[in-house]
């Protein structure tokens, strides 16, 4: 038997039809009376759920910061964390995807620490791993609100987007864990189709590149990555259905699973070296090039990252082309398992190379830089070691 620790935390999650009617009931439970709602501009001019959320709390709404940008630029999220302490507000609600619920996180770590980015970010080291500073103080509560699918609905750690253009500004505290999650039928539907696939296709890489290291995870691993794929793969071709409640709710389950993973010891960032490496170059990627999508970056560099780590990771590609469809005979092909990964992503439209999307041969050095500062695939240093494989993945994919 394989040696873990599983951790349980206390979160509630309300999912449904008018789910967000339970805000009362979560500001109650927190003793709390001046909520602060956390949004995106599309959020707040395109879609009717501030003012749903504000009649729904009523006195208790203390007020919105509505301009929350892309991969949650570090202007932003000073000028939240300045209206917060405006408005004296004493819960923070997130209302949105990945970047609205991370940028969530580092103002409520501002907000209790009283502290710069600088002193609590984490920092990374030339020559040994990086370094979290403990962050002590009490956090404001934090609740949040879906409107698409996102690992990041129950997670400790952060991103935000360097105006600098080095790497991306990170961050970690426990205490910024959600009280509670919301996943409420008439927030999911407000994403746009495109979205709700972009979001999907996240989720979905995510569970393909922990599928593909189950055999050597523990049992209660073992069950978050097994269904969590089966969510995935069913509901990703229906997340694009305006109609599609179900598939939309099912992606949020596949992608809390992937929380799960983690809590139950796990190791979902770097479970093999394909994992890793993507992750790690992807998000240096969209932390430079703005208009990148998280999954839709990952899907494009999956198959260059088996070219060049398949010698190290041969048990995953095999997995991972049984898992798209590809016979035993030919799973265990590099070249097949690139073309079927190919074809798997080609069905939902988008173009499938770095340089379609506008990333130019003078992003890649940069990229290539700001990856090795990425604590979740990069907490031992060992992607220093592969600068050439990293290179020539992004050279491959553009």
């Amino acid at each position: 038997m394989i040696n873990f620790i599983s951790q349980s935390r206390d979160m509630r999650l309300y999912a449904g039809e008018r789910a967000l009617e339970n805000l009362p009931r979560e500001m109650s439970r927190l003793k709390a009376s001046k909520a602060m709602v956390i949004c995106g501009n599309s959020v707040a001019t395109r879609t009717s759920l501030p003012d749903r959320i504000r009649e729904i709390l009523g006195e208790s709404w203390a007020g919105m910061f509505g301009y929350m940008g892309k991969d949650a630029p570090l202007e932003d999220v000073l000028g939240a964390v300045e209206y917060a302490r405006e408005i004296k507000a004493d819960v923070l609600i997130a209302v949105g995807a990945g970047s609205v619920l991370k940028a969530t996180r580092v103002v409520a770590m501002m907000l209790g620490e009283n502290k710069s980015v600088q002193d609590i970010a984490t920092r990374f080291f030339e020559d040994r791993p990086p370094v979290s500073p403990k962050l002590l103080a009490p956090k404001p509560p934090i609740i949040n609100v879906l409107t698409a699918a996102t690992s990041a609905q129950n997670r400790a750690g952060a991103a935000i987007h360097n105006p600098t253009g080095g790497p991306r500004l990170e961050f970690f505290d426990p205490k910024t864990r959600p009280c509670a999650v919301f996943w409420d039928h008439e927030a999911l539907m407000t994403a746009p189709p495109s979205l709700a696939i972009s979001t999907g296709v996240s989720v979905f890489w995510r569970s393909l590149m922990n599928i593909a290291a189950i055999d050597t995870a523990n049992p209660l691993v073992q069950a978050s990555r097994l269904h969590a794929f089966e969510l995935a793969r069913t509901s990703l071709p229906r997340a694009g259905d305006p109609e599609d409640v179900t598939a939309r709710m099912s992606l949020c389950a596949a992608a809390l699973l992937q929380n799960r993973d983690e809590d139950d010891g796990g190791r979902p960032f770097d479970v093999h070296w394909i994992a890793s490496s993507v992750y790690a170059l992807g998000a240096a990627l969209f932390n430079r090039v703005r208009h990148l999508d998280q999954g839709i970056t990952h899907a494009i560099l999956t198959p260059a990252a088996i070219q060049n780590f398949h010698d190290l990771s041969s048990t995953a590609v095999e997995t991972i082309g049984a898992r798209l469809g590809l016979e035993p005979c030919e799973a265990g092909d590099p070249d097949r398992v690139c073309q079927q990964v190919r074809d798997y992503f080609a069905q939902f439209g988008f173009p499938l190379t770095l340089g379609e999307h506008g990333v130019e041969l003078s992003d890649l050095l940069p990229a290539l830089h700001n990856s090795l500062h990425n604590f979740n695939a990069n907490r031992s240093g060992g992607l220093h070691l592969h600068r050439d494989r990293l290179e020539r993945i992004l050279e491959q994919s553009l």
